[in-house]
């Protein structure tokens, strides 16, 4: 494969730096905290690393809600600290993927201050503005995303803004092209600096009707429709997935085009996911890649996983996924997918099983910090909850030595609690034990990276028992059988005649691919078909 589509064979690891390690004891991780654990984030044999943002801001989105584009917050280091990271990654051979958070900002953003002080300043068409209804209501029915109306009134303006998610931040108009050419700078700051391409946060909502059209109500019977969250009772046609965006995500990939073997991938918010992932990503789509949370909503379990890449496969077949089990926004994948409740203890050999389903899936994979350990999400007492839309258990810091201070996070109180259930899976104790989810998932992984089929192969699945997986990976050379059982009890796979080959990795498994296939509880097989 070509070197300028890297990222087609990628596994990228997600790091959420205020969780990953604290170098400076002030209770949150930082970005010399991150190179400094690089070592073990490059020993798991993953392509890249993608950091969530640390860029100036009040944190009341823990970053998301962004100051200042070009500068990092002095909670997380300097731009000095930023560079010795891409240096160290860079001797690691990692690549570096970072947020770009351009859909709106924060209403601290020098930006914002101006734009919202008169309707005749230099940046008063840099937010999405709007006079009231005669009645002093706010001008459409668009919702916020974390609840209420998507409207907040400005009274030095004597109009509303526009925010998706929280009032604090205001969404940027996208119909303005000072707001593009201003974000495409950011951006070029960054790509001069080093990174090897962005995760674009919330991609689809950059843009918006600029007629202010009421979205229409959504039907009942629509299985996107929850009587329990407002929400999910309109059709989103008019405040996000507008065609416009497109236009920018081109302008973006120009300029990530002129720094080399670059990537973009989009995080899709939406009721039908994989629609917007195809027309982000098919020849000639703007984006490399796009991800969604086809695969990360709460109710999705492993029966789901076969069905959602091949609707995908069906409806996009130029399009490049991106799959992931777990992020900063989800409950965490071992504790979700197995159906406990958080803190529930969760199998070591299922969460083993659960990553060698998602490393045997077509597309580029996104890792997040702890699934390598088999972290479950963390029960969070009332007191100790910081996020507004309660993604705490989540978010946990990271657990590197049992036997330090906060488990080797940093010596300062935490700003999450350590979690007492994540104490026995620090990254040194599962060091010393050769049956550990950490050892266990990095000979897998790392095996997985020298195999063309699994890296670029075509797939095909068959037919297996509920929560299995039979998926058959291809590329001229060499085709791979993997076979992955995520029940608690022995099943037997049904194998297609044509197909026999030799184990090459797995567990609970037998060393021959028969045509009846058992596998034990949580057991799993990677087999070479000749």
């Amino acid at each position: 494969m070509p070197v300028s589509e890297w990222w087609k064979e990628a596994v990228i690891y997600q790091i959420y730096p205020r969780s990953f390690r604290d170098s400076n004891s002030d209770g949150v991780g930082d970005l010399p905290g991150i190179t400094e654990k690089l070592d073990h984030v490059a020993s798991l044999g993953v392509d890249g690393i993608w950091i969530s943002p640390f860029f100036t801001s009040p944190m009341r989105d823990y970053g998301y809600d962004v100051a200042d584009y070009t500068d990092v917050d002095p909670l997380f280091g300097t731009l000095a600290d930023f560079d010795a990271l891409i240096k160290r990654a860079n001797e690691l051979n990692l690549k570096v993927i970072i947020d770009q958070v351009m859909s709106h900002t924060s209403s601290n953003h020098g930006w914002f201050q101006t734009s919202r002080s008169s309707q005749d300043n230099p940046k008063a068409d840099w937010y999405v503005w709007a006079d009231a209804k005669p009645d002093g209501s706010p001008p459409n029915n668009w919702l916020s995303i974390f609840g209420g109306g998507a409207w907040e009134w400005e009274p030095r303006r004597q109009q509303y803004y526009l925010h998706n998610f929280l009032k604090s931040q205001p969404d940027l108009n996208f119909h303005c092209p000072q707001v593009q050419d201003a974000l495409l700078e950011a951006a070029r700051f960054w790509l001069e600096r080093g990174v090897a391409g962005f995760r674009l946060d919330v991609c689809n909502f950059f843009t918006h009707d600029a007629k202010l059209r009421n979205n229409p109500p959504k039907d009942e019977s629509d299985p996107t429709f929850h009587p329990y969250n407002p929400y999910s009772m309109q059709q989103h046609i008019y405040d996000k997935s507008r065609p416009e965006t497109l236009g920018f995500l081109r302008r973006l990939r120009a300029l990530t085009n002129e720094f080399g073997p670059t990537m973009m991938v989009g995080e899709v918010g939406h009721d039908d996911p994989l629609k917007i992932m195809d027309e982000y990503t098919s020849e000639p789509g703007p984006l490399h890649t796009c991800y969604s949370f086809a695969l990360l909503d709460t109710h999705i379990r492993p029966r789901h996983i076969r069905p959602i890449i091949e609707d995908f496969q069906q409806r996009s077949p130029k399009g490049w996924p991106s799959w992931t089990f777990s992020n900063h926004d989800v409950v965490r994948a071992v504790s979700r997918m197995s159906g406990k409740q958080p803190g529930e203890p969760v199998s070591d050999d299922f969460a083993v099983a659960l990553n060698a389903a998602l490393f045997a899936l077509p597309g580029t994979i996104f890792f997040y910090q702890g699934e390598e350990l088999g972290l479950t999400e963390a029960p969070i007492p009332p007191e100790a909850r910081r996020d507004p839309v309660g993604r705490d258990g989540c978010r946990t810091p990271m657990v590197w030595d049992a036997a330090q201070t906060n488990a080797g996070f940093g010596d300062g109180t935490p700003w999450l609690p350590i979690s007492q259930t994540h104490l026995g899976r620090a990254v040194a104790t599962q060091e010393t034990n050769a049956n550990s989810v950490l050892r266990r998932t990095r000979d897998l992984l790392r095996w997985r990276q020298a195999q063309p089929a699994l890296r670029r192969g075509e797939s095909t699945f068959f037919d297996a028992p509920k929560d299995c997986l039979l998926i058959l990976r291809e590329t001229e050379g060499q085709k791979i059988l993997a076979a992955i059982n995520l029940t608690s009890e022995v099943q037997i796979l049904h194998v297609p005649d044509a197909l026999g080959g030799t184990k090459l990795m797995g567990e609970g498994c037998s060393d021959q691919l028969d045509k009846a296939l058992t596998l034990q509880p949580f057991g799993f097989g990677f087999y070479e078909v000749a």
